[in-house]
């Protein structure tokens, strides 16, 4: 899509992450789709069914960036954030990743599904958004007056130092042959695609709900959606394209004027939805009093989800407050917000920001995030259940052996509790 000035394109993806958002936040709540709830299901009840809608959503993005990547229509070798990078952050995106899933899980929900609660009148979740963003913002912003992040200070010295330099970008289809890495992602991304699709739809309990079906759908459809419409917007500038990141990096010699120029090229680059990052640059949205050079696709994308929920609340009058049982309700929440804003950064991303868009470019590290956030989640449910279950008896150290050997981590002669 091309556009003879840099506004009229600005304009386009801010919109366009607005609306795909904007629905993506009203089917989420109408079908329910949570990623926290997919684990809850499968760990405690032994459901499958949210956690293939979860799938689903990872082969249609899958399947999609890799199809269209190839027809040179999607460009996630140079997206925000930085999936296929070089140096794969391996300790960067397991402790993110373990971070995240006990916070969500401490929280009641991801970040996506915080922004659905919100819309939907959940109080708990604004607070668990404002802890989120501070932290976020912060992790990749510096204090006033110094130039320390909460990066810098708390991991950077020691956790980057163990990152591993590759010779290619981390994705599957690169490291295996990076001449040919576009046409190896595809067949890669094919295969893997189809054989998600067909663990997914064997199964009555997925099958048997089409909410599950629509949620998957939904997400899937709008994360390869958001990278589509973010890789082929360019301003066309005497017979030259630039994409909006190109421009605002030669704004000097390409605009008109300094005015209307972005604060960030970053967040101008091909991307698609992820929620935790954005919630810290939507406190800088308003820390800059709303300035329209600190509007970027992820503030977009957070206002799109809670409309879209808020639509769908109060054409459905399922809109309803709801607020903190107890200081102990309220302290798990906060505890998990922190969690959830360190890990999220940390990791490059949440369920939805690494478990399908960062899939979708089959990078190394989106893998080890998606699997340390599921594992994280799981150990916390299981946790959990036996501290419950057992109150005084179940010490944390007995708790976690046993759900290290219900998860089948740890030799079941090291389990602590009986199983009930």
């Amino acid at each position: 899509m091309g556009f003879e000035s840099f506004a009229q394109a600005w304009q386009t993806l801010l919109w366009s992450a607005f609306g795909i958002a904007f629905v993506m936040g009203a089917l989420v709540n109408k079908t329910n789709f949570c990623t926290m709830g997919a684990v809850s299901d499968m760990v405690n009840m032994g459901d499958t069914g949210r956690m293939r809608a979860w799938l689903f959503a990872i082969a249609v993005a899958m399947i999609g960036v890799v199809v269209l990547e190839s027809r040179g229509l999607v460009n996630a070798s140079d997206a925000f954030p930085p999936y296929r990078a070089s140096q794969l952050i391996w300790a960067e995106n397991l402790l993110g990743g373990l971070m995240f899933g006990i916070g969500m899980t401490l929280a009641s929900g991801c970040g996506n599904k915080t922004l659905v609660r919100i819309g939907g009148g959940n109080m708990k979740s604004l607070v668990v958004f404002a802890i989120i963003a501070v932290i976020a913002y912060f992790m990749v912003n510096p204090f006033p007056g110094t130039d320390a992040t909460l990066m810098s200070v708390l991991f950077y010295d020691w956790i980057r130092p163990l990152a591993v330099g590759l010779s290619t970008p981390q994705d599957l289809g690169s490291i295996i042959d990076a001449e040919n890495a576009v046409s190896l992602r595809l067949w890669i991304g094919l295969a893997l695609g189809a054989l998600l699709l067909a663990f997914v739809f064997r199964a009555e309990e997925f099958r048997g709900r089409f909410d599950n079906i629509l949620g998957g759908l939904t997400i899937g459809l709008g994360v390869v959606g958001a990278w589509y419409v973010s890789s082929v917007i360019f301003i066309d500038v005497d017979g030259e394209q630039y994409s909006l990141r190109e421009f605002v990096q030669q704004w000097d010699f390409l605009a008109d004027s300094p005015e209307g120029k972005p604060a960030d090229s970053r967040p101008l680059a091909p991307q698609s939805y992820t929620f935790i990052n954005p919630m810290g640059q939507m406190l800088g949205y308003v820390a800059a009093r709303f300035g329209s050079g600190y509007l970027t696709f992820g503030v977009m994308a957070v206002f799109g989800v809670v409309l879209g929920s808020l639509a769908w609340s109060l054409i459905t009058r399922s809109f309803r407050f709801e607020w903190f049982a107890s200081w102990r309700d309220f302290l798990n929440h906060a505890i998990g917000a922190v969690l959830m804003g360190f890990g999220g950064v940390l990791g490059l991303g949440c369920t939805i920001g690494q478990g399908v868009t960062g899939v979708s470019t089959l990078a190394v590290g989106s893998f080890l995030a998606f699997g340390a956030i599921v594992l994280g989640a799981a150990l916390t449910m299981k946790i959990q259940y036996y501290k419950m279950l057992y109150d005084t008896e179940a010490t944390f150290f007995k708790a976690l052996v046993t759900a290290l050997v219900d998860l089948r981590l740890l030799p079941g002669g090291l389990r602590k509790l009986e199983a009930m």
